[in-house]
């Protein structure tokens, strides 16, 4: 039988066994988001702007820090495959503790969330027809010839 530890907040460890385990916690944590799991961080800059964005700024980003770009972004909703995977390869963090931060910060009035939009297809119409918008998609994904990919997350 398999043995893993899983630390708790409190950096103290606490011992599981069971393959079981292990196997569930390997499925939940390896999202597909298309069928290399390539994801691309897309925007919508104009023709004579050029960019390309770190990992570490494409994370800021998206948790409403400031990188330097004027840019506003946007995300999938949370049954979105291709979220679960920016979440966890680019974010790094899970989905529950991404809406936990969101949460605070509403509350607090510091910050608000990016929109969400149910489809891919919906993300790329609304970055598409909004300057300074950005967005993640699937590799898989057809994008319009005015939008330019930031980022590539090749995992």
């Amino acid at each position: 039988m398999m043995t893993f530890l899983i630390f708790l907040t409190s950096r103290m460890p606490v011992r599981r066994c069971g393959g079981l385990a292990l196997l569930l916690a390997s499925v939940l944590l390896a999202p597909v988001a298309s069928a290399d799991g390539t994801l691309l961080v897309i925007a919508n800059l104009g023709a004579d702007q050029k960019i390309t964005l770190s990992r570490e700024q494409v994370r800021n980003l998206f948790m409403g820090i400031p990188v330097g770009e004027s840019l506003t972004p946007v995300v999938l909703t949370a049954d979105n495959k291709a979220r679960a995977g920016f979440n966890t390869r680019v974010i790094g963090m899970a989905e529950a503790r991404i809406q936990s931060y969101w949460a605070q910060m509403k509350f607090t009035g510091r910050k608000t969330p990016p929109a969400e939009f149910r489809s891919e297809a919906e993300l790329i119409e609304f970055v598409q027809k909004t300057p300074g918008s950005i967005g993640y998609v699937s590799a898989s994904t057809k994008l319009p010839d005015n939008l330019q990919v930031v980022y590539e997350d090749a995992r």
